[in-house]
């Protein structure tokens, strides 16, 4: 293969149909993932089994025959479980006994993008390591490992694995707890979970009113999900509901609505079940895994609450691998991805959403009295486009200036405030967030900043 392929900060993602994510690429990450797995399992003839799952975009059809051909050439058989949200295709290949599991999704982009997500046969996704030796593979002539017509594995659809997963989730909500008597609003952001979602809040009880559920191949993440709220706060004021539920395309973020539309981020999840767990003293080793994009308010309430925090690098990979190192059971990220690892082995939106739907029942509270925990500072996020190269590619610490440009900027907005600066693992941009109570100061450094990367990456 001509050119290298890369894994980014979840997985290998790209535009449909253009290098990385072209039919040949899958076709022979298929075939060196089906070479991996024969060599790192102890199975003997053809019980070497892989499970793809996808989200509702197009170009899914196109990958998922590529990859499943590609590992079907290897020996390896294929179980198709169709659109299945990324936690549920992590639980599956865990519960199912596969070799490994693969997520087709560009998670929040827009259909016209695609990727490649890997889970290992833990049901979590494969490490570092893991993508070396994949990435060495791909630049291999891996016909040696092509098998006689005998021994090409078979591919088949599952049927119930929805519900399977389904069942896995609602499992997460404790008994005798239930959700009637409250109308909640689920958009799906016409992707991955359009019908696992509804499914799981009304057999626990709730009213749903369902948005974004009627994914056509080209809507996904377009205008509804967890990336644009607005669509979620009109209609859980329209509806008079209890409170909204946003997903992503693939439903491994969440965001959520109080009765009066006001948005809980990711933090404030984080906020309230860290400090429920405490309170319980379920809370392992009194300590929760944040990253970079968390907001200074959140730490300083959990350190109110003696709660240590631990910062990853942003990626929800990345939060796992720490908590397991801390051995933490709850982690995660301002943007939604909130991982219990008692219930899932990567962010779960619609696990998340139940754990503080667990809250207001014990504590008989409205969510817009639990998002009261913390007054979040005003944050700004925005993003700088690469011509040349895709985000992870890019080292900013290489650029001329770049350093002592950011010093100088971090120093002119003070202890109470804060830029942060990074290339994405998903998309070829460069992300800067800043956090802080000037609207002014932060404007100017937001300027400042972008005006120095457009200058000098492209």
């Amino acid at each position: 293969m001509e050119n290298q392929i890369k894994f980014g900060t979840d997985g290998i993602r790209g535009l449909a149909n253009k290098l990385p994510i072209t039919v040949e690429v899958a076709l022979k990450i298929g075939q060196a993932l089906g070479v991996l797995v024969k060599k790192e399992t102890h199975k003997k003839g053809s019980g070497h089994v892989v499970l793809i799952g996808k989200d509702t975009r197009i170009s899914g059809y196109m990958i998922e025959q590529a990859l499943a051909s590609g590992l079907n050439s290897m020996g390896v058989s294929v179980q198709l479980v169709g659109p299945l949200p990324t936690p549920g295709v992590g639980f599956l290949t865990k519960d199912m006994r596969c070799d490994a599991g693969v997520v087709i999704s560009a998670s929040h982009n827009l259909y016209m993008d695609n990727g490649i997500k890997l889970f290992g046969s833990d049901g979590f996704k494969i490490s570092s390591e893991i993508e070396k030796s994949i990435e060495k593979l791909l630049l291999e002539d891996l016909s040696k490992y092509l098998l006689e017509s005998k021994d090409i594995g078979r591919t088949r659809r599952i049927e119930d694995a929805s519900g399977r997963y389904v069942v896995s989730v609602k499992n997460a909500f404790p008994h005798p707890l239930h959700l009637e008597g409250l109308r909640i609003v689920v958009d799906s952001a016409h992707g991955a979970a359009y019908k696992v979602a509804p499914s799981i809040f009304e057999e626990l009880g709730a009213k749903v009113i369902n948005i974004g559920n009627h994914p056509n191949g080209f809507n996904i993440n377009k205008n509804f999900g967890a990336l644009c709220p607005e669509t979620l706060q009109k209609a859980v004021i329209e509806h008079k509901a209890d409170l909204g539920i946003a997903v992503d395309g693939d439903a491994d973020r969440v965001l959520m609505v109080d009765e009066i539309g006001q948005i809980l981020s990711g933090d404030h999840i984080l906020g309230l079940c860290g400090i429920s767990l405490k309170k319980q003293n379920l809370l392992k080793n009194n300590s929760i895994v944040l990253t970079p994009m968390s907001s200074i308010a959140l730490i300083n309430c959990l350190k109110k609450e003696n709660i240590t925090v631990h910062t990853a690098a942003v990626g929800d990979k990345n939060v796992v691998a720490l908590m397991k190192e801390k051995d933490c059971i709850l982690g995660g990220e301002n943007s939604g991805h909130v991982i219990f690892l008692k219930h899932s082995t990567t962010g779960d939106a619609c696990i998340a959403a139940l754990k503080v739907l667990e809250l207001m029942k014990k504590e008989n509270k409205k969510l817009s009295q639990m998002r009261e925990i913390f007054k979040t500072p005003l944050q700004i996020n925005h993003s700088v486009k690469l011509k040349k190269v895709m985000g992870q590619s890019l080292v900013l610490s290489d650029i001329p200036n770049y350093s002592d440009t950011l010093k100088k900027l971090e120093s002119n907005l003070g202890g109470d405030a804060r830029i942060y600066v990074r290339p994405s693992g998903t998309e070829p941009i460069v992300r800067i967030f800043l956090e802080g109570e000037d609207k002014v100061l932060l404007d100017k450094s937001l300027t400042t900043m972008t005006e120095f990367l457009e200058k000098n990456i492209n």
